[in-house]
């Protein structure tokens, strides 16, 4: 027998056995089907192994172009200057735990939960664990019973609840020859049946395997444009790199700092400064030259700090902690957020597609009214009784006779002598009192056939006004399963309704007013749902469809254009709708609440369940609403946008300086006789105060702004000003630098100053408008950078300033002007 988690492997191809009903296989032919792999055994999971989620989250391409740059810097000692790796580590401890959480979530997803199955073998019954019962068993199924296999009756009769496939809840009778299927359950009643589908052929089996394939529904937004860009960056730094490396090391090499005396020690940092000490005392000639290690080492830093620039590390982590943080506050809404991605997903929908039951209309079932269709034989006194005893006589969870049980609120007065129960096929159940008393009950046209139109008109009146119409009519004679249906006499029409939320017409018009076309799907009759969504707002809810007429996939692509209330869908249907959708260019989101929304709701971009629904649905999900209340959904678009907004904003100081890092590196790559000016320890002060910090605390600001644009080209048009501005301002200093001869030391503070500079230009654009909290902030970094400046200087990590200091005044002086017109080239039109 195969092990839990493992395909199924049929080591010999089997014949189909017809064991007899009363002795069912023997143990020789049970033990063949179990070596063989014929075990009803679950199907082999479709999730990512913990080691798999390890391997991807670890060995990213971002990962592995920054640990090749760690392992160079540590191998030349300059060991603060991996700092950058605590970015990388943190935000990859968070990709994994996330992932983590959703395989146990899926995890969770198990349709079948019967834990023993009672079968017949060698004669006799036995009760053994569902994963042992084998094909061609002879299983007895009864009431309360989960299916964990599909089977065919042989014999014995009982009621189905088969939500799974029809997404009603109304009982289906099975008799002898008919199929059950796995996952769906046994209201009451008996039956014998053969095991025709176990393990991973089964119904259930291939439902599970497709909802338990990883989601790859990031498709729109931040994160996966981050990851193109990643890609991008890093195939480009690798020829840039190399290019780089060779030429700083050849102008190291080339230009070694002059020490002519002791007293020319202070221009240099502690470590050179050490070395010429040594040298001066021990007699050795005055340095001219680096030694050839000194001299690969200063190139390594030089790339390094370069390179390190130019990938968007800690935008990641930014992007991290700002949806965690969103997550968060949602779950204080009654919200579970089961995939961070999703908050940003729902924030670019911009088709929704909505179940009548639940999110337009509350759960609960309403009589409204009997509309009788007899009167000179029958009275509402009569029909109220009737219905009474037909209400009273029918098992099991039934929502239309709990709505007529609590409408009439009567006792049962008469025993039923036999029951048909609903039949989704039939669309109508019966009822026999007496030889020659029965009732049927269910939808007009199934039950009156050819004398349907002389009440078409009185049952479509009805519909149009958003009841759900099911027909009471008399036969004379015994219910069975060849009825003459032209001998019955229609008594009343029941007209049922789920009242609309109150809520619902305010939520739909919050989504209008957004730009989001809400599409309705629903089992029910396409005129009753268009009338329901018209009371609950819905634009174009007048544009109505019967799905039973989209016979073909090119139907469905044009009637998603056209139609807005889409009746009678089957679950299939609703998957197909969806990826319809998808394929016309939208974002979908998909809300659902039943087993057989699984599949819709996996395709979707974003889903959503409401937990008051099937289980499965709501493991299966990117959003659960824990109250089950629609009118939340508002909220998580809201907290979408300032999500969106934010980070594009924040956004913009991470681009900025990896724009300025990318020209300057390709500007130093060309004869410039001069080093890159930082390495990466020197650019943590502009990297947490002018970056990290603020780029955190706007993230978290309120904005309920409309998302616009794509993300990449909002963040550029903001980042470019600042970029470029910079870039130009520290290439006009460091040639001028060169022309005066100031020395290369003094250039690395110069450089430090000028970008951070332009970034407190950028950062005092991108808090306008100025609130207490923004100006606080300022104020923070400016002492925070001027505090941190002192120390890096005191402990050497930047040498002080001897020359230079009117080339610094002067250029900070002419980036403000260039700064200001290059925001009003790049400002959106």
């Amino acid at each position: 027998m195969a092990r839990k988690n493992e395909p199924v492997k049929l080591d010999k191809v089997l014949p189909r056995i017809n064991a007899h009903i009363a002795t069912g296989l023997t143990n020789r032919q049970v033990q063949e089907r179990l070596e063989n792999g014929y075990a009803n055994v679950k199907p082999y999971s479709a999730e990512r192994t913990v080691s798999q989620i390890l391997k991807e989250n670890i060995f990213t391409y971002l990962n592995l172009v920054l640990m090749v740059l760690a392992i160079c810097t540590i191998f030349f000692g300059t060991f603060w200057n991996i700092t950058f790796l605590g970015v990388v580590i943190i935000n990859t401890i968070i990709g994994i735990l996330q992932e983590l959480r959703s395989k146990r979530t899926l995890s969770k997803l198990h349709f079948v939960t019967a834990p023993n199955a009672s079968v017949i073998r060698d004669g006799k019954r036995l009760t053994i664990p569902t994963e042992q019962a084998v094909l061609d068993d002879i299983a007895i199924f009864s009431g309360d019973q989960q299916i964990y296999a599909d089977a065919i009756v042989l014999g014995g009769e009982c009621s189905v609840n088969e939500a799974l496939v029809t997404g009603e809840s109304d009982e289906i009778v099975k008799k002898t020859g008919d199929t059950l299927l796995s996952g769906s359950f046994v209201v009451t009643g008996e039956c014998i049946a053969r095991l025709d589908k176990v393990g991973r052929d089964s119904f259930v089996a291939q439902l599970t395997l497709e909802a338990k394939k990883t989601k790859g529904k990031a498709t729109v937004g931040m994160v996966p444009t981050l990851k193109r860009f990643i890609k991008v960056v890093g195939i480009i730094i690798v020829p840039v790199g190399i290019s780089m490396f060779v030429r700083q090391l050849l102008v190291a090499v080339a230009n070694p700092p002059a020490i002519q005396s002791l007293s020319d020690l202070s221009a240099y940092s502690a470590s050179e400064a050490m070395r010429a000490a040594t040298d001066a005392a021990s007699g050795v000639v005055d340095i001219i030259t680096h030694s050839t290690m000194d001299a690969v080492r200063d190139a390594t830093d030089a790339t390094v700090g370069a390179l390190v620039a130019m990938l968007p590390d800690g935008l990641y982590l930014l992007v991290s902690i700002a949806l965690t943080v969103s997550v968060m506050r949602l779950a204080k809404k009654r919200t579970l957020i089961q995939e961070r991605g999703c908050v940003e997903t729902l924030a670019r929908v911009n088709v929704l597609c909505v179940d009548k039951t639940g999110t337009i209309t509350e759960s609960n079932m309403n009589v409204k009214d009997i509309v009788l269709l007899n009167k000179e034989r029958f009275s509402a006194d009569n029909i109220t009784s009737i219905l009474t005893d037909y209400a009273g006589n029918m098992s099991g969870e039934n929502a239309t006779m709990e709505a007529i049980q609590a409408y009439i609120n009567a006792p049962t007065t008469r025993r039923a002598m036999k029951i048909m129960p609903f039949s989704s096929a039939k669309k109508y159940g019966g009822i026999t009192f007496s030889n020659d008393e029965s009732y049927l009950l269910g939808a007009p046209e199934r039950i009156l056939q050819t004398k349907y139109d002389r009440y078409k008109g009185t049952v479509e009146a009805h519909s149009a006004m958003g009841y759900r119409v099911v027909l009471l009519a008399r036969y004379n004679g015994k219910i069975d399963e060849q009825l003459n249906l032209n001998g019955l006499t229609p008594l009343a029409l029941i007209l049922l309704s789920n009242n609309v939320r109150k809520e619902a017409p305010a939520t739909f018009g919050f989504f209008a007013k957004q730009g989001v076309k809400i599409i309705v799907i629903s089992g029910d009759n396409p005129m009753t749902v268009s009338q329901i969504a018209h009371e609950a707002g819905i634009e174009g809810a007048e544009r109505y469809i019967d799905a039973a007429e989209l016979t073909t996939d090119r139907k469905l692509k044009r009637a998603v254009k056209e139609y807005i209330v889409f009746g009678r869908v089957t679950p299939d249907q609703k998957r197909r709708l969806v990826r319809a959708l998808k394929a016309a260019g939208n974002v979908v989101a998909m809300t659902g609440d039943g087993v057989n929304d699984v599949l819709a709701l996996k395709d979707a971009n974003c889903s959503i369940a409401m937990a008051s629904g099937s289980e499965v649905a709501s493991q299966v999900a990117d959003i659960v609403l824990l109250d089950s209340d629609f009118s939340a959904m508002p909220s998580v678009v809201m907290e979408g946008r300032r999500v969106i907004n934010n980070i594009e904003r924040s956004a913009s100081f991470y681009f900025s300086k990896n724009l300025f890092s990318l020209l300057f590196v390709l500007a130093v790559t060309i004869p410039t006789g001069r080093l890159f000016p930082l390495q990466a320890l020197q650019f943590t002060l502009f990297n947490v105060l002018l970056i990290g910090l603020p780029s955190f605390v706007l993230a978290l600001q309120p904005n309920k702004n409309l998302v616009k644009g794509k993300f990449l080209p909002n963040v550029f048009r903001n980042a470019l000003p600042a970029g470029l501005t910079t870039f130009l301002g520290l290439t006009g200093m460091n040639l001028l630098a060169r022309h005066f001869d100031i020395p290369s030391s003094d250039t690395a503070t110069l450089s430090l100053l000028v970008i951070s500079f332009v970034g407190f230009l950028m950062l005092y654009r991108l808090c306008l408008p100025l609130n207490a909290l923004r100006k606080a902030l300022i104020i923070t970094v400016f002492v925070a950078f001027t505090v941190g400046l002192i120390i890096f200087i005191t402990l050497g990590f930047l040498p002080p300033i001897t020359e230079g200091i009117w080339l610094l005044i002067g250029t900070c002086v002419c980036t403000v002007p260039v700064y200001l017109g290059l925001v009003l080239l790049f400002r959106k039109k």
